[in-house]
């Protein structure tokens, strides 16, 4: 393994040999990531330890379903709705799902927004996003309380394995945390963004330089992991 460098212009490239080249081509990943900004590679560093704690939590939850010998809830059952007279089964679950992923919808406009420095329409679409993800947050409130009402506790519930009130409320409460975290952050960035931080480079926190408005795509990276580690609760806890 060796390394090309340029020793004097006009001369022949030269290759360090050895552990000198081993050593260079270990630290040419410095300049092959130079225009990459330290917020968006920490942002997917971060997203990178996120998604084996996610995948933890389902490992774990999987383990315990397949393994508990007491019968396992039926999502289908516990997670109904009496609308109306009619028991309607998942019908919160699927339209708290809708609810975030049209978010994500919003939330890509708003950064495709962001890049053409249109401050109002990025800001009242990460606003936007921000009521999606509140409204979800307050859909999990009511679902947890409901279940909480009818018996459901991290150490059992009434209708069969005690490891669904535990799994239940470990794997949708720290995604709900998330979610939270996420609007909060939409809310002040978008006030940062209406306030024209980022056009007049307002000293301040998440303030980047005049006329870039990167932290808006950084935000968009998390609010779209967020977004899909939904689809892979709802498809392991709600639908299996």
């Amino acid at each position: 393994m060796a390394e090309t460098v340029l020793t004097n212009p006009g001369q022949s490239p030269a290759r360090l040999e050895g552990w000198r080249g081993i050593a260079a081509d270990w630290a040419s990943d410095q300049r092959a990531f130079k225009n990459v900004s330290w917020g968006k590679a920490m942002m997917w560093i971060f997203l990178l330890s996120d998604t084996f704690i996610f995948s933890c939590f389902l490992l774990s939850y999987m383990t315990a379903r397949m393994s508990t010998t007491v019968p396992w809830p039926n999502p289908s059952e516990v997670f109904a709705l009496n609308i109306g007279g009619n028991h309607i089964p998942l019908i919160l679950i699927a339209i708290m799902t809708f609810v975030l992923i049209s978010s994500s919808g919003t939330m890509a406009m708003a950064v495709n927004f962001g890049y053409r420095r249109d401050r109002v329409r990025t800001a009242i679409l990460m606003l936007v996003t921000a009521a999606f993800g509140a409204t979800f947050v307050g859909m999990q409130a009511f679902e947890w309380t409901k279940l909480i009402m009818e018996g459901v506790r991290p150490w059992g519930n009434p209708w069969g394995a005690p490891q669904f009130g535990a799994s239940f409320f470990m794997i949708t409460g720290f995604h709900g945390t998330h979610v939270t975290i996420g609007v909060i952050f939409l809310i002040a960035i978008a006030r940062k963004v209406l306030r024209g931080d980022f056009d007049v480079e307002r000293r301040g926190f998440f303030t980047s330089r005049k006329g870039y408005y990167e932290i808006v795509e950084i935000m968009g990276l998390y609010w779209h992991f967020v977004d899909l580690v939904w689809v892979f609760i709802f498809a392991f806890f709600y639908l299996w």
